[in-house]
């Protein structure tokens, strides 16, 4: 199983210096990868969706850092770790699980709602994101099990 990990944009901001320990943490395991070792799904995978990739390019405007998204996407990328769902697997999810009685469920805004997707497609289902209503939208969301967490040290993620 690949050990992937959403990182909602609100967090994002944080890998950009300066970075407490845990964020450094998290960024030495995003970047650490040897392809002469092991199997590829041994090592940190990234989830996102073309909607995420250009908040995250939005936000990171002007950002000099060497650990900030951009350059961490980068580097996931050109190592094949960078895990993107479609647009058409958002339509097709949100067309099968999101009822009526779902949508109006919802806390999240607009936006938000089509990162569930994006979270509940991948392997593990773990997020990090620092808004409540989202986080609430994915711990609960019927037919699904995903593991949210406010900080980096409060999910397994390397694990």
């Amino acid at each position: 199983m690949k050990k992937d990990l959403f990182i909602d944009n609100n967090v994002a901001s944080k890998f950009s210096n300066p970075q407490d320990k845990e964020y450094i943490k998290l960024t030495t395991w995003l970047m650490k990868y040897d392809n002469t070792k092991g199997n590829k799904e041994d090592y940190a995978h990234l989830i996102v969706s073309q909607k995420l990739l250009g908040e995250y390019y939005r936000s990171a405007q002007g950002a000099k850092s060497n650990t900030s998204i951009p350059i961490i996407i980068d580097k996931l990328l050109r190592e094949g770790r960078l895990v993107k769902i479609s647009n058409r697997e958002i339509k097709d999810f949100k067309s099968v699980h999101f009822t009526k009685g779902v949508e109006r469920s919802l806390r999240s805004n607009k936006e938000d709602r089509e990162h569930i997707p994006v979270v509940l497609l991948s392997e593990r289902k773990y997020a990090i994101s620092y808004d409540e209503n989202f986080t609430f939208d994915l711990v609960n969301f019927s037919g699904f099990k995903a593991t949210v967490a406010k900080r980096p040290e409060d999910i397994n993620y390397s694990g």
